[in-house]
């Protein structure tokens, strides 16, 4: 078995918490044709913070208190603050672009030479926030360290960053800004120091015999398929969850994207078999798990108007995860805000729906994909609901 996956995956780092990929050996079966029959179990990302009940209307109640699924990150600063800062060094490159009296004209046209999107100089989580290539709730709920840029030209980066108030750290050579905010969960004030790398010093190699190539979705995923942390995985995941649509009408994106499924499995590499295993693993459970979501909220919307059931102190506590509502509330008062809220909840509970059929038929793309590289040695994985 082990020489086909890896049973414990995961890069091997400190602190880093190994993913067991073992089946259910009890369950374990050779067919009449010959072919072995792998089953695991589906498997939801760990969440310290949040247990899901068993009761819809405890669900609901869940998601009114600020979301009912946190994300694997592998940071502290929320994504849209980073996503703030790498907006800044993009305008600037933009502007500078314009601006015939900047000594770094012209290295600013050749990065955006013949159109092409500004977003191209950002890889990875903030390619990913700032292309609105996942939810909102993602969004809102990833954290990461750092923005990983793709910019070929560093003295051109280096100003530009400096420019916009980092620093650079004499010590490891990395560029650092202190980042501050208030926690809107916790009421406190928050510090913390954020990296701009440069993912162009890792063309050669990120690990593994590896390299990275650009920083296109289809790169971006290239990359986490191989390595395949938790949050690698979550991230694609969120993705699929979005583009992989189920009514058939995915963009050319996409379908490039899942171009690089197609390359992993064809290496039959042991470590991105694992991951793979994985990946399907926690999307037939998240798939699941927003199924449930949505029927919870479709089913009890209308508690949102029950004020015994859901007082004003809890449409004040509900508003403060968004500054949006906030000021909602502020603006229209707590009856008005309450249809705003149900309108929400609402809509969410058909876009949970809409988003696990999507992600029910990438788990299935994904396994058929899987097995079939592994047809040759009467080997199929499956999953036990």
């Amino acid at each position: 078995m082990e020489y086909v996956w890896d049973t414990i995956a995961d890069a091997v780092h400190k602190n880093d918490r190994l993913r067991d990929v073992y089946p259910i050996f009890n369950l374990t079966k050779t067919d009449e044709e010959g072919f072995i029959h792998y089953y695991f179990s589906k498997i939801i990302f760990k969440n310290p913070y949040f247990v899901i009940p068993d009761d819809d209307l405890l669900l609901f109640e869940k998601y009114l208190d600020g979301g009912s699924r946190e994300y694997p990150s592998d940071g502290n600063i929320p994504t849209d603050l980073v996503a703030a800062e790498a907006r800044k060094v993009l305008k600037s490159i933009v502007n500078i672009s314009k601006d015939p009296t900047s000594q770094f004209q012209k290295e600013a046209v050749e990065l955006l030479k013949k159109g092409r999107n500004k977003l191209d100089l950002v890889r990875g989580t903030l390619k990913l926030y700032l292309g609105k290539y996942t939810t909102r709730d993602w969004r809102r709920k990833r954290f990461t360290d750092d923005i990983d840029f793709w910019i070929y030209n560093v003295p051109l980066l280096e100003h530009v960053l400096k420019k916009n108030g980092w620093i650079k750290n004499t010590n490891t050579r990395e560029w650092e800004k202190t980042i501050h905010w208030h926690n809107l969960s916790t009421h406190e004030e928050e510090t913390h120091i954020l990296i701009a790398s440069n993912d162009v010093n890792q063309l050669m190699d990120f690990g593994g015999g590896s390299y990275l190539e650009g920083s296109s979705l289809r790169n971006i995923f290239q990359k986490k398929i191989k390595r395949g942390h938790e949050v690698d995985l979550s991230d694609i995941i969120n993705v699929a969850m979005l583009f992989n649509r189920s009514d058939g009408q995915s963009t050319d994106e996409w379908l490039g994207a899942w171009n690089t499924f197609e390359e992993a499995t064809n290496t039959r590499d042991k470590r991105i078999t694992s991951n793979l295993i994985s990946l399907y693993r926690y999307t037939y459970a998240i798939a699941h798990y927003l199924n449930r979501v949505g029927t919870a909220l479709i089913n009890h919307h209308d508690k949102i108007f029950d004020k015994i059931y859901y007082p004003n102190e809890k449409i004040v506590k509900t508003c403060r995860f968004s500054i949006h509502w906030s000021k909602y509330l502020k603006r229209h008062g707590f009856d008005i805000t309450r249809v705003m809220l149900h309108d929400f909840v609402l809509k969410q509970g058909h876009i949970k729906k809409y988003y696990a059929a999507n992600l029910k038929g990438f788990g299935i793309k994904l396994i058929n994909l899987l097995n079939t590289k592994y047809e040759h040695l009467k080997i199929i994985f499956e999953i036990i609901d």
